[in-house]
């Protein structure tokens, strides 16, 4: 006889697993399917976050960056060090490490909330029953009075540009390499290939940028979005915008990469190509035919506000539904549909999901862009704030970029923040609680902030807003 579940999670990525482990805090007998083998060929949580993305890339970033400053710009802090070198054996170690430290700790998770992880792939059958298909090729199943769908994404393979060896590789392959490569091509320019690109031309790759949109960043506010482009090229990324990849070809070794631009077709040979144009929800043999669970032509589960299928007790979340693939959307997502179960009610609030690009400057962004706010014919005002004139950023010696608050004139609600600069992932939070609890501007003018700290640019981009920065001259109102 079937084992009976109260809910079956299938994927145990950064949604899957929070909505195992809410289930179970509430109660709920719980098992969650992961197929995941890691580097050590072992069964491991956590799926592309931990183990090949968000996790494994910041731990890189952090150690080059802390590299690139020792090489250049501790001498203006008055450190000398002398000649610094980089160990990159031992730097993909430590990001191994952290890996590690992390997925077991949610495997620990799992056993002390008394959740059952059902090693192998599922998919999900007829009547809320759930097969497991084994590494070995041997097959259970089980039956739950839930599911959720939470199996994540891969990324979007290019099929002239085939991934070959350690050569061309996806955002995965471009995390383990052990040598520092003389050239880097990277197809796309948004936030997985700047991050990669980051990582890599700080140990003094020469890195170059294939994007086939005409317009940089253009998820992100025209400002921010430009100030970016700013400060990444002076860093040493090329970015070529308006550009379409034809192909590539391995040679002796290297990765000869053709590409059109406005002015005409060219050649240019590379040490390694990384292939980051995106990703796409992973719904191949999720559920079977009889399961009648609908999907739309990307392969997206259809769900409701509250990540319903159309198929009762059955659920999707994550990057398998509609909106933006963020690990912490999804990890909302997992809380949202436990709590629902359990008869609570519980949402996610679309509207106030904070988004980050971890590169330095770090960009980060809530709400509107300042292109949206206009098209929509709403009353808004400005406020921003430079870096260059925070007292904390200049003891820092960073002091690029800026903070920008679109105000709704109506209601004084903060309709969209937006950050390029020091910390930004960080400063960021003040302006996402501030829109979660319906705050205004006027609400973070007469907050207190310490000083000094990198959070008073908020501060003083709010009261910009109003006319009435203390620390930038302001512009006259019509």
């Amino acid at each position: 006889m079937a084992d009976v579940y109260d809910v079956v999670v299938i994927g145990g990525g950064p949604a899957g697993y929070v909505a195992a482990i809410r289930a179970a805090q509430l109660g709920l007998k719980t098992a969650c399917v992961e197929k995941w083998i890691n580097k050590q060929d072992k069964p491991a949580l956590g799926g592309t976050c931990l183990n090949v993305g968000c996790i494994p890339s910041k731990a890189l970033l952090e150690s080059t960056e802390l590299y690139e400053n020792a090489c250049n710009n501790f001498a203006d802090l008055g450190i000398n060090v002398g000649k610094v070198s980089v160990d990159v054996p031992k730097m993909i170690s430590r990001k191994d490490k952290i890996v590690s430290e992390l997925t077991g700790g949610i495997a620990m998770l799992f056993k002390s909330n008394g959740i059952d992880w059902l090693q192998g792939e599922g998919q999900l059958l007829a009547d809320r029953k759930v097969k497991i298909t084994a590494q070995d090729g041997s097959e259970s199943v089980v039956d739950a009075g839930n599911v959720i769908i939470a199996t994540g994404s891969v990324p979007i393979a290019l099929s002239a540009t085939p991934l070959e060896g350690d050569i061309v590789v996806d955002s995965a392959g471009a995390l383990d390499w052990e040598s520092v490569p003389g050239s880097v091509c990277v197809i796309g320019a948004g936030v997985i290939g700047l991050e990669l690109g980051s990582v890599w031309r700080r140990m003094g790759t020469e890195v170059v940028l294939l994007e086939a949109q005409d317009t940089f960043l253009p998820m992100v506010d025209s400002a921010v979005a430009r100030e970016a482009k700013r400060a990444f090229e002076k860093q040493g990324l090329e970015i070529l915008l308006s550009t379409r990849v034809m192909g590539s070809k391995v040679k002796k070794g290297k990765v000869v990469v053709s590409y059109q631009d406005a002015e005409g077709e060219h050649e240019k040979t590379f040490d390694k190509l990384i292939v980051a144009v995106g990703r796409r929800a992973f719904t191949d043999n999720v559920c079977a035919s009889e399961a009648d669970v609908q999907q739309d032509e990307r392969g997206l589960f259809h769900v409701n506000e509250y990540c319903e299928t159309n198929v009762p007790h059955v659920y999707a979340i994550g990057d398998v539904v509609r909106g933006p693939m963020l690990a912490h959307k999804g990890s909302e997502e997992g809380v949202m549909v436990a709590e629902r179960i359990a008869g609570e009610q519980s949402s996610v609030n679309y509207d106030v999901m904070p988004n980050v690009i971890y590169t330095h400057p770090e960009v980060a962004w809530v709400g509107k862009t300042e292109e949206q706010v206009k098209s929509e014919g709403i009353d808004y005002q400005v406020g921003s704030f430079p870096f260059a004139a925070s007292g904390r950023a200049k003891a820092k010696g960073d002091t690029t970029g800026l903070v920008k608050i679109i105000r709704d004139v109506s209601n004084d609600r903060i309709l969209g923040a937006h950050l390029i600069g020091p910390s930004a992932s960080e400063l960021l939070a003040q302006s996402v609680l501030a829109m979660e609890f319906e705050a205004t501007v006027e609400d973070i003018a007469h907050t207190i902030h310490a000083h000094p700290t990198l959070s008073e640019a908020m501060h003083e981009a709010a009261l910009s807003a109003d006319g009435r920065a203390i620390h930038i001259a302001n512009r006259k109102r019509k």
